[in-house]
């Protein structure tokens, strides 16, 4: 899972940005974004050890990836940079380029620019560093590995919050995805402030009301 990286740290590219992003296909809420920077010595050493596991977000249960984002937050070893865009600005620039914008936001959030950036999925325009895209690269790069679970952490618990103030639609329990549970309450309630209009089942579930 470090060889990506290796690759870098070998050429002495030490400043070396994973970038993901979760939450594109939900109906509500934001789409976020994580770089993370890891201190190489402090990788190659955890490797094995405190690292071992960390993989695509996906893949690891809640309580796993909650466990990562502690192991990550606060490390001095570790460099984190994060972003949320609303469904305000998805709906007006759409989810594509919005997701470009929580990226580039979040890598300029690191505590000074990275020398090279790898991204997961495919590449993303004006990032403030050259980049290279892996596709599954949350499965092959412990530092895109790492800004899956920091995206994933961020946005789920930025949906537990929006829980208490729109309690009508289950948003902590499906953080915005359009499950039968949540379509009931679309076309029950109605879309609220976080719901995605220019998302087709938002839009049909509004003009059924309407």
């Amino acid at each position: 899972m470090l060889t990506i990286e290796r690759e870098y740290w070998n050429r002495g590219i030490r400043r070396l940005a994973g970038l993901d992003e979760a939450g594109r296909g939900p109906l509500a809420g934001p789409v976020a974004a994580a770089a993370v920077v890891f201190d190489p010595d402090w990788a190659l050493a955890e490797e094995h050890g405190l690292l071992a596991g960390l993989t695509d977000s996906k893949l690891l249960s809640e309580r796993q990836r909650e466990a990562f984002a502690a192991l990550l937050t606060g490390n001095p070893h570790v460099e984190i940079g994060i972003a949320l865009v609303g469904a305000e600005v998805i709906d007006r620039i759409n989810i594509l380029r919005a997701t470009h914008l929580a990226m580039a936001r979040a890598t300029a959030r690191l505590h000074a620019p990275p020398e090279a950036i790898i991204v997961d999925g495919l590449p993303v325009k004006d990032l403030p560093a050259p980049s290279v895209a892996y596709v599954g690269g949350d499965g092959l790069s412990l530092t895109i590995a790492a800004a899956s679970v920091m995206a994933k952490v961020i946005r789920d618990a930025h949906m537990r919050e929006l829980d208490g103030r729109h309690p009508h639609y289950g948003f902590a329990r499906h953080k915005g995805y359009g499950t039968r549970e949540h379509l009931l309450a679309l076309y029950e309630y109605g879309p609220c402030s976080e719901h995605r209009r220019s998302f087709a089942p938002v839009r049909e579930a509004e003009a059924n009301r309407g």
